[in-house]
């Protein structure tokens, strides 16, 4: 299965607007008058990942995910177009998010994204999804199809051969 470099159906990208000032600096993750209805949050949660570490590659079936990245750390974020009926299926896109480039990045269900830790020092991210992990109370399957043990994993295959050649 190949991909090709591209924008993906869906996918918002958002640089962060930076309101700063003696204290620091403050950024908006979200506003629900700009997110439609549908990707609305229903929890949030922190995640650090350590120098080097990939997470996923993985999908949801039904979870959107809105990823905040804000540092400390930077981020390679790459996502597939895994959705037969979209415009954009099978195209792939890359972004470097974290300290050096703050934003946040909505990830509609049945987009495989993983993201790899690319600076020397632990990075956090926030994420914010639409579902609740494991659903109500926790005692639901949890959403996610993985893909990190299976072999015949086109999206690892594809970041090798992308490591490898660029």
């Amino acid at each position: 299965m190949a991909f090709q470099k591209g924008p993906i159906d869906g996918v918002q990208v958002t640089a962060f607007k930076k309101f700063v000032d003696e204290r620091g600096w403050l950024a908006e993750i979200f506003r629900q008058d700009e997110i439609p209805a549908e990707f609305q949050p229903a929890m949030s949660y922190v995640s650090v990942t350590l120098p080097g570490v990939l997470r996923g590659p993985h999908e949801h079936v039904d979870q959107a995910d809105l990823f905040a990245w804000v540092g400390p750390g930077d981020f390679k974020l790459t996502l597939w177009d895994n959705r037969s009926d979209s415009p954009t299926y099978r195209n792939r896109m890359e972004l470097f998010l974290g300290i050096n480039n703050p934003g946040s990045v909505l990830v509609p269900k049945g987009i495989v994204h993983c993201y790899r830790c690319v600076s020397h020092e632990p990075g956090w991210v926030i994420n914010c999804p639409n579902r609740l992990f494991a659903g109500e109370n926790k005692r639901e399957p949890i959403d996610e199809i993985r893909h990190e043990a299976d072999p015949e994993n086109p999206f690892v295959k594809d970041e090798a051969a992308r490591r490898v050649h660029t």
